[in-house]
């Protein structure tokens, strides 16, 4: 299913709708490059899912982890990962087993870990130009 994005606040609500349709264990993998808006998606999906702190990149740390809603977000970023045997060296099977939401930007570089059921969500910019963004939902429906 695509969505159009026409700001932050729309990309947050999409996030938040998407939180909304989630059950323990899901997988959601990100695809899109700098820029594209995935830490204002998953801003809005820890607040669907009843998260109300601070939400940011985990560039630095590779995974935050936010509890206290519905159900605890673990948002990864694979960027400063080699493969996905350094993911499964920080304990991704654990984090799977937690019933949690994981998140993962740059997902394509771990592909080979993420479960069969993992929701896909793609960010791109428009095509017609301007600031917009396409956001592909794939692995769930309509929200």
């Amino acid at each position: 299913m695509d969505y159009i994005s026409h700001s932050e606040a729309e990309t947050e609500d999409l996030g938040r709708r998407l939180a909304a349709v989630l059950a323990p264990g899901a997988v959601v993998a990100f695809r899109g490059g700098l820029g594209m808006g995935k830490t204002a998606f998953t801003r809005g999906l820890a607040q669907g899912l009843g998260y109300e702190g601070r939400v940011t990149s985990p560039t630095f740390t590779i995974v935050n982890e936010y509890e206290g809603g519905r159900l605890p977000l673990f948002h990864f970023d694979m960027y400063r990962l080699e493969d996905a045997g350094d993911l499964f060296d920080i304990g991704w099977e654990d984090y799977l087993d937690r019933g949690g939401v994981c998140t993962l930007e740059w997902s394509e570089r771990v592909e080979e870990a993420l479960p069969e059921d993992t929701a896909v969500v793609s960010f791109a910019r428009c095509p017609e130009g301007g600031n917009w963004r396409l956001i592909t939902m794939e692995g769930v429906g309509p929200l």
